[in-house]
């Protein structure tokens, strides 16, 4: 390995053959080990799929519309389950010191997730956004947050990206693992381009999905309160209060367009092509379908 890949790697291991966060890592048994309570619910998604957005979503419908109770933190409201920085966030203990219903965040895969979720048979949504537009969010989201390895230019990004050499390895096996259990009746599988095309839609499913009483009303709100204008000035879920050497929102904001199909502006027509002869190989046999633009 060359200095440049050593580089690469510094802050990253491998946990069961996946890459992840040293400082995740380093507690890996605090996870695994994790006891759910039958009233969670988990929130799954690969990274840069939209988790912030329907988070919010969700602890509004658990809130019933009340944005006062959303003025906190997303992290402080919502913990990051698998999160572990020495100063700032610690999922795990987080999620231990919070009176139920408990609502979690992951980027896990399905064989990754604590076991204690299944066997409790919790409540679980996941996000699933195309890959293309994935691969161009996570590639600012390399950029703006100092403990990632410089990037290198978007195509050679999107060549990591496609070969799993990012946090959380694969988006084929990641979304493909969680597709699977769609059948599940405890597992709620939905489309970020679902979301951007029929928002209200999407907020009565999940509603439903949680056995909360639909109104009017209630969609209103969190309609007006989980818009990408709203999130994207919002200190409580625009991560701006996390400071520059975490999130260095002065090189890429933390929400930067909320849109389908910003991938065209990023891919060449080469890079495209490779990306869809790719796309194709690691995706064969799947019924899953993502659209790349609404």
């Amino acid at each position: 390995m060359d200095s440049s890949e050593l580089d690469y790697y510094k802050n990253f291991g491998e946990i069961h053959g996946m890459i992840l966060y040293k400082d995740f890592i380093k507690y890996w048994d605090n996870v695994e080990t994790f006891q759910a309570r039958p009233d969670d619910i988990v929130i799954v998604t690969y990274p840069k799929s939209g988790t912030t957005w329907v988070s919010e979503i969700v602890y509004m419908i658990y809130n019933e519309g009340d944005v006062e109770k959303c003025k906190d933190a997303i992290f402080n409201r919502i913990p990051f389950l698998e999160c572990r920085n020495e100063e700032f966030m610690n999922g795990v203990k987080q999620l231990k010191e919070m009176t139920s219903p408990r609502i979690v965040k992951t980027h896990l895969p399905t064989e990754l997730l604590p076991a204690s979720f299944w066997e409790k048979n919790c409540k679980m949504i996941y996000l699933c956004r195309n890959a293309k537009d994935v691969a161009v969010s996570y590639y600012y989201f390399f950029l703006m947050v100092p403990v990632h390895p410089n990037p290198g230019t978007f195509p050679e990004f999107v060549e990591r990206f496609m070969h799993g050499q990012v946090p959380y390895g694969s988006w084929y096996k990641h979304v493909q693992s969680w597709w699977e259990k769609r059948e599940n009746p405890n597992i709620l599988f939905i489309f970020y381009e679902d979301m951007k095309e029929d928002i209200r839609k999407e907020v009565m499913k999940l509603i439903q999905f949680l056995g909360r009483k639909p109104s009017e009303e209630l969609v209103d709100k969190i309609v007006k309160h989980t818009s990408f204008q709203e999130m994207k000035n919002n200190p409580y879920t625009n991560y701006t209060i996390l400071p520059d050497e975490i999130m260095n929102q002065n090189i890429s904001p933390f929400m930067r367009k909320g849109i389908a199909g910003d991938w065209k502006n990023h891919f060449t027509v080469a890079l495209n092509e490779k990306f869809d002869k790719h796309y194709e190989q690691q995706m064969k046999g799947s019924t899953l379908k993502c659209r790349t633009e609404v």
